[in-house]
């Protein structure tokens, strides 16, 4: 008893610790330009956007607000699609008043940034979709083809429930979008949380991805895609012939509750004669296998290319196919290439890794010979309850192609009984007793990302991709740390 009581202790602590500095990409923006105020009970017209007289819609704001402006949107439900399309030179920020109690909701599509908007940041919002019968998707950034549509972030913002399609997708040749801090639950049957498609410069960092439909009174279909696919649709209609340049870092996935198809993320899938993404890089990341329910694998590729996936950390039973990944061609797809494995862990203290209710095998990955070019594992640790490590002859990658494998046990906790943040309006909280997006992350890091073996997580390796900081923005204290947490600045 008094070892538990200890080990919370310590996990209380370097929450509270936490908290104070590692804010990562959070912290609030400000601009040095004027501040207008949108309220329910405002007027457009009669409104000069000043407090005492504040505008009634975000989309009116937009089109009168000054360059490197502020606008602030007071607590209620707005109904209707918000269409931005203006250009900002020195940047404009939208910003709910109280974070989370500005619903943005619709019957349709929500939110739809186009066409030439530039250096526009969105921060605070909860987005939904009205009820059932809404469609197509809840959040739209579409670049028209045109390569002008630059600079977007969406910071802090809740994004949920999205009935017919996609919570967001970023398509059509838009570059530059900053996807940070957010929480993303609860998509449409075949679609994603995240559709990265034929863009590039995109980074998706410090957000939390899960599923829980209970949660929203829905049942659970078990036909919805992967939490974020990176692709390219429409090859030569847009500046862009495969999506590239782009990074998915100091993210949190959990509680899978979708097809037994898909998984937490999947680069590329339409079947295209060329490789649909390029340069992606996968990193510092919680991957939880809380779920029951049995995915394809946590990591797919489907004619792709260029892809890094490296200091992550794979935790839990995770039934799947495959625990760590699955290679194939889809379609035209010409053949993967240059896939590198480093640092990560995977760690199933089940002893049942890649173990499903809808598989008879227990691959640590699926591919095979013809359909992946180049790869690399280099330096990873991989646990499998103390049990023999899973190996295929038909596949191409398996544990023993790590000549610097670690093998042994990372300590990581159980995964038991893990509350999945969903947002609560009427109390003003997560799920989870979190009051922000940014404490419920650095809560399932800290119950359920720190691996208490030090002594195996310290390695002589060094590998030339290394972040500078580890999953909860601190810097790097050595690097021969593996995995998305860096147990050195600990004293466990």
């Amino acid at each position: 008893m008094r070892r538990v009581l200890c080990f919370s202790f310590l996990l209380t602590c370097s929450l509270s610790n936490a908290s104070s500095f590692t804010q990562g990409t959070c912290e609030p923006k400000q601009l040095p330009g004027k501040t207008y105020y949108v309220s329910l009970k405002g007027h457009d017209y009669k409104g000069d956007g000043s407090r005492v007289k504040p505008w009634r819609t975000i989309a009116f704001a937009t089109f009168k607000a000054e360059d490197a402006s502020t606008i602030i949107v007071a607590p209620g439900r707005y109904e209707g699609e918000i269409r931005l399309k203006k250009p900002f030179k020195k940047g404009l920020l939208i910003k709910a008043e109280i974070p989370y109690m500005t619903t943005l909701t619709n019957n349709a599509r929500v939110l739809a940034i186009v066409n030439k908007a530039k250096n526009i940041t969105i921060e605070g919002f909860e987005f939904t979709h009205k009820n059932s019968s809404a469609k197509p998707l809840v959040v739209h950034i579409d670049g028209y083809g045109k390569n002008a549509l630059k600079n977007i972030t969406l910071k802090n913002n809740i994004f949920h429930d999205s009935y017919n399609n996609d919570l967001l997708k970023i398509n059509n040749g838009a570059s530059d979008i900053n996807i940070h801090c957010n929480v993303f639950y609860n998509q449409g049957n075949s679609d994603e949380h995240i559709d990265v498609n034929s863009v590039q410069n995109i980074d998706i960092a410090d957000n939390i991805f899960f599923n829980d439909f209970v949660a929203s009174n829905r049942a659970i279909t078990n036909k919805s895609s992967s939490y974020i696919v990176v692709k390219d649709s429409n090859g030569n209609e847009d500046p862009f012939l495969g999506a590239k340049n782009i990074s998915i870092h100091r993210n949190i996935f959990l509680n899978w509750q979708g097809s037994y198809g898909h998984g937490f993320i999947l680069i590329g899938e339409d079947g295209k004669p060329y490789h649909e993404a390029r340069d992606v890089k996968i990193y510092n990341n919680l991957l939880i296998g809380n779920s029951a329910t049995s995915m394809r694998s946590p990591l797919g590729l489907k004619g792709a290319r260029d892809i890094y996936f490296y200091h992550n950390t794979v935790t839990g039973n995770l039934p799947s196919n495959a625990y760590a990944l699955r290679v194939n061609k889809e379609g035209d797809n010409p053949i993967n290439d240059n896939l590198v494995l480093a640092n990560n862990i995977w760690s199933d203290r089940s002893g049942t890794m890649g173990q499903g209710s809808q598989q008879e095998s227990n691959d640590f990955a699926d591919v095979l010979i013809n359909q992946l070019d180049s790869f690399s594992m280099i330096n990873n640790l991989i646990y499998n309850g103390g049990y023999e490590l899973p190996s295929s002859i038909f596949d191409k990658v398996s544990p023993s192609d790590d000549e610097q494998l670690i093998e042994g046990n990372p300590k990581l906790p159980n995964i038991e009984n893990v509350i999945t943040p969903t947002w609560n309006p009427s109390n003003k909280q997560f799920a989870d007793g979190s009051f922000t997006i940014r404490n419920a992350f650095l809560r399932l890091v800290m119950f359920y990302g720190i691996p208490l073996n030090k002594k195996i997580i310290h390695t002589k390796y060094t590998f030339p991709l290394i972040p500078n900081k580890d999953i909860i923005f601190r810097k790097r204290t050595s690097p021969h740390s593996i995995g998305a947490y860096d147990i050195n600045h600990d004293g466990f």
